[in-house]
């Protein structure tokens, strides 16, 4: 009985090898560029299910804490984000007994909340089914299995904050479709579509008190004199749009980013898919992180703070608009000064003050300043593949006062919308950065 006991011992102990034998090497994963590449896949995803702008920097927002709070394990210094936000549970903490990957958790959480949040996530298996597997072949099985599954225990941390955020309360709402009063917004050419997430300055703030934290001056008021601002400022975008330089044309169509532009031709409608202003912005956080080389860690609260800055500015902004309801110029030019005019850009479907690219833009910008540093020079590359076009800047700031100018050379915002949005977007930033312990 002996002569045969060692033998299968011997025999099992083979098996078990080969079972467990990994043929990948984990040196072989670049974590951060895991990171950049979830962060354009969820891009993608976004873009196809057509998520308005607001409903995209929630997005961002869930799914980049929950990469963060699971990757920052991996780098000592680094405070929970979530912990100093409102509404947030505590995060599960990795126990001492185990062994992690922390960057294959990030991305299990990472995907998790996406899944949650978007709609067409069959699109994202194959990707996800590849990286596993990548994971899987240079990981032992203990700390795969206990990867994945801290990953998933951060990812339902940040689930139970999200479905209490007024989100679904914002669904199915009657349609908003403005007034008819003087100086009041009221559907635009050509399509006439109603307001978009008239009820988004309801959602729970991150880190603000509330929307309405952070206030502006009011827009000049409706008056009939030519001589008011009101009536001076419609003459500013009307002149402006039959003046523009080749340059200011480029930048209108640069800086678009309206997710769903409708076409017309003749007696047809078709719709041009492209990134969300806080798309373009998450693009810009990829370029700065990969330009310094920033680890996994440093991107992962990169793309942390950048969202979480624009979905407050967010909120802010549209908590605005629809308390001022201010016309657009397309109203008050066709009514009072040239009945033939449209704008150079499409006019978005909901009140115009103030400028909602001024707002997100120069969140993300003050935010970016504050990680990155001031006179950051980069090529901006974000919109090459959507529209072949990229751009070079000095810094973020100057990146976001041409998102700003852009929107009136547009022929969409009067100056002083984009001059107000800026401010607000800069006051976001500026008190959650006074807010949150901020590793740079």
């Amino acid at each position: 009985m002996k002569k045969f006991f060692i033998p299968l011992l011997i025999l099992i102990a083979c098996y078990t090898a080969c079972q467990n034998k990994k043929t990948g090497n984990i040196k072989d994963i670049n974590d951060a560029d895991v990171l950049h590449q979830n962060e354009d896949k969820l891009t993608q995803l976004i873009i196809y299910d057509v998520f308005t702008p607001p409903v995209a920097s929630r997005i961002y927002a869930y799914a980049s804490l929950a990469s963060y709070e699971a990757v920052r394990f991996g780098q000592p210094g680094y405070e929970s984000l979530t912990a100093q936000l409102k509404g947030f549970d505590a995060m599960p903490q990795p126990e001492k007994d185990k062994t992690y990957n922390f960057t294959l958790a990030a991305t299990q959480a990472f995907f998790t909340v996406a899944r949650k949040v978007t709609f067409s996530v069959d699109s994202l298996k194959a990707y996800e089914d590849g990286l596993h597997a990548r994971f899987k072949n240079a990981l032992d099985d203990s700390t795969y299995a206990w990867s994945v599954a801290f990953g998933n225990k951060i990812a339902k941390t940040i689930i139970k904050r999200l479905v209490t955020d007024n989100y679904l309360q914002t669904r199915g709402k009657p349609r908003f479709l403005g007034s008819n009063a003087p100086g009041k917004w009221h559907p635009t050419p050509p399509d006439y579509l109603d307001g978009v997430e008239y009820c988004w300055g309801t959602m729970k703030t991150f880190a603000l008190d509330s929307s309405n934290r952070i206030s502006i001056p009011p827009p000049p008021p409706y008056s009939q004199d030519k001589n008011s601002d009101y009536y001076k400022q419609n003459v500013a975008v009307y002149e402006q749009s039959k003046n523009l330089t080749d340059e200011q044309k480029d930048i209108a169509r640069y800086w678009d980013d309206n997710p769903f532009v409708l076409e017309h031709a003749g007696h047809l409608t078709f719709a041009n898919k492209k990134i969300t202003p806080g798309g373009h912005w998450i693009g810009i956080t990829a370029i700065a992180c990969k330009e310094t080389h920033a680890d996994a860690v440093k991107t992962a609260q990169a793309y942390a703070l950048t969202a979480v800055s624009m979905f407050d500015a967010f909120v802010c902004c549209w908590n605005t608009k629809y308390e001022t309801n201010y016309i657009r110029p397309v109203s008050v030019i066709n009514d009072k000064i040239d009945p033939t005019w449209t704008s150079r850009l499409q006019t978005p479907p909901f009140p115009e003050y103030p400028s909602g690219h001024s707002t997100i833009t120069r969140a993300a910008a003050v935010m970016l300043t504050h990680l990155f540093g001031d006179n950051f020079a980069f090529q901006d590359t974000s919109d090459l593949r959507y529209i072949g076009m990229k751009r070079d800047f000095k810094s973020f700031v100057q990146a976001a006062d041409e998102a700003s100018i852009s929107r009136f050379y547009g022929g969409i915002h009067y100056k002083n919308s984009v001059e107000q949005g800026a401010l607000q977007g800069k006051k976001v930033s500026d008190y959650i950065i006074s807010q949150l312990k901020i590793k740079k």
